[in-house]
């Protein structure tokens, strides 16, 4: 698989990022999400991009590593942009027809909003990239840990949200392999009318939905062929006291969280 489409696979370096404690990436990554959130001027966004670019670059992997699962959903940005442009309400339009509205207000809602999900798209990638999954399943369990006093099973969903995580690069490869094969068949994914590419990616739906569900069926045996009854079950590894770099960390997420509130 190529680098840079390693997109949720973990991996291994020796990168800052790579030997920073799991639960300090994870909760900083929930930190700087709300960061994101609350943006909404263009020093937030400034600032939210700058720190972006060096967490990447902290990785220690070329920036298109970091930003891979960015350029394959293009066309959705595309698509977010458009409706949010013509179909937000405003009292100051500067072309309508109908039920659509072109507006200023509209165009920079769609930015907002498209920033927002590429940002936080990125800093899930680099999350994925620099975190074994099990200590990711490890910094998920003890967020949802007080669950387990209203009787939610906490660590099952921890680990059906691992186990997401860890198939999203194989379910990618499986894409791009079925889309090349129906090319192969005559299928038009690059064709300009807009018809044509909808069919085109009629086929390649049914394919890896049958994928996905093989996949989840053989993980099932496979888990319970080695004896597999219940995350609550598992042994865990003995949890050591976060160092002062991973409270650094926080608070420096928790900083730039803050600064995108007031300015």
């Amino acid at each position: 698989m190529k680098l840079t489409n390693m997109t949720g696979l973990y991996v291994p370096a020796k990168s800052p990022l790579h030997r920073l404690d799991a639960r300090a990436k994870f909760f900083g990554f929930l930190i700087l999400v709300a960061a994101v959130i609350l943006t909404d001027t263009l020093y937030g966004y400034a600032i939210i991009v700058a720190v972006t670019i060096a967490l990447a670059t902290m990785c220690g992997m070329p920036l298109g590593t970091a930003f891979a699962s960015v350029r394959r959903l293009w066309s959705v940005f595309i698509i977010i942009f458009i409706m949010n442009a013509f179909f937000f309400a405003t009292e100051e339009p500067i072309w309508h027809w109908w039920i659509i509205t072109l507006s200023k207000a509209g165009m920079l809602q769609g930015f907002s909003v498209v920033f927002r999900i590429l940002i936080i798209m990125v800093l899930s990638n680099i999350l994925t990239l620099t975190t074994p999954p099990m200590e990711i399943t490890g910094a998920i369990q003890l967020m949802l840990k007080p669950l387990n006093l209203l009787r939610i099973p906490a660590d099952d969903i921890a680990m059906i949200i691992s186990v997401a995580i860890q198939f999203i690069p194989t379910l990618l490869e499986e894409t791009d392999t079925i889309k090349k094969a129906q090319i192969a068949r005559g299928a038009r994914f690059e064709s300009k009318k807009l018809r044509e590419r909808a069919a085109a990616f009629l086929p390649l739906l049914v394919p890896i939905f049958l994928s996905a569900f093989k996949r989840a069926d053989e993980l099932a045996m496979a888990m319970e062929a080695r004896g597999y009854r219940g995350a609550k079950n598992r042994t865990k590894k003995k949890s050591v006291p976060m160092n002062g770099k991973a409270w650094l960390a926080l608070v420096l997420c928790t900083a730039i969280c803050a600064a995108e509130i007031i300015i």
